[in-house]
């Protein structure tokens, strides 16, 4: 068995499964059971196995991106990389996503009703991608609902998410798409990352561990006589002998809550 190890990201899984079918090809003799993919170093390494680690490769990502969209589609494009993009928990005997990904591409290519290989749930990989990829879906679709905007006194539309799944490049592309003439940064603090776009440009990805911190919470003068009128009329409908806390959650789930000006404070 010979285990290709990647990064865990769109582009490291994408060039993860560039070199796996180019060493496929290399030796003829391999099938593609003899291959696996996995999106992290394994715990306790297999004996008579084969490790080879991957280095993530932007042009070799961008070939693998073509190919599957011009032969299998935008939709199971789509899939693909909504399961890339999934959160892989720690300690799970699942299959892993980069091997799931790996192997419903090699059963889509080799399918001769390419268009219904997402529909096949019976196949291990393609269920594990299916769920993988309606998890980022249902976060991210969430989150173009739950996001807010606040404006700095530099002028910049500001939000702070903590998604599970990597969300950020969904939202990014979502706002660049809505807001394509403001400038605005979307920063994912549980991976330390923001999403960055300026007027009339594209979004880019940018490392944030170094955000500073009192930059982001100095609001204009305008956004904060903003937050003082949502308030006052968020408290002003509010019918206190109503409260129910357990239906806002049901609304509105709780891992939300920090990032949503009128529900922190009962955090």
């Amino acid at each position: 068995m010979y285990i290709f190890i990647c990064e865990d990201n769109l582009d490291g899984i994408l060039t993860g499964i560039y070199d796996a079918w180019a060493f496929k090809i290399q030796n003829k003799d391999l099938s593609h059971d003899d291959i696996r993919l996995a999106s992290r170093e394994p715990e306790n390494y297999e004996l008579f196995s084969d490790y080879i680690h991957v280095e993530s490769s932007t042009e070799k990502a961008e070939k693998v991106s073509r190919t599957l969209y011009g032969k299998l589609g935008s939709e199971f494009y789509e899939a693909i990389v909504y399961a890339a993009l999934s959160r892989e928990p720690a300690g799970k005997a699942e299959m892993d996503k980069a091997d799931a990904i790996y192997k419903t591409i090699v059963l889509a290519l080799r399918s001769s009703d390419k268009e219904k290989v997402l529909l096949y749930l019976g196949e291990p990989c393609i269920f594990r991608v299916f769920t993988l990829s309606r998890a980022t879906h249902n976060e991210a679709h969430h989150l173009t609902g739950f996001l807010r905007f606040s404006e700095l006194k530099n002028g910049v539309l500001f939000s702070t998410i903590h998604p599970k799944n990597h969300a950020l490049p969904i939202l990014a592309e979502h706002f660049t798409d809505r807001f394509p003439q403001e400038n605005f940064m979307i920063y994912d603090e549980t991976r330390q990352l923001a999403a960055v776009h300026r007027a009339g440009k594209n979004f880019m990805l940018v490392d944030a561990s170094d955000l500073n911190q009192d930059i982001i919470h100095n609001f204009s003068e305008e956004e904060q006589q903003f937050r003082d009128l949502w308030m006052t009329f968020f408290d002003s409908i509010a019918i206190k002998a109503r409260t129910n806390p357990k239906l806002q959650s049901q609304n509105i789930p709780k891992r939300f809550w920090p990032d949503a000006l009128e529900l922190a404070r009962q955090l």
